[in-house]
């Protein structure tokens, strides 16, 4: 199981490839939705619309 870098926190799938398409694709440090929202100063809801629209561009971190 996956947990996040900074909280350790368990992480799921999309918050795994935000944190990837964030920060570094190739990052092996993964943060849950909170620690992402307190790092970009993004709230919840525009990370869940930038994960929609990343999904629907066919990014395969989001499939």
């Amino acid at each position: 199981m996956m947990t996040c870098a900074q909280c350790g926190a368990p992480i799921e799938r999309d918050e795994a490839g935000l944190s990837r398409k964030l920060i570094n694709r190739a990052t092996t440090k993964l943060y849950c939705f909170a620690c992402l929202e307190a790092m970009f100063h993004i709230p919840r809801e525009k990370l869940d619309e930038m994960i929609e629209a990343y999904r629907s561009a066919g990014c395969t971190l989001f499939l």
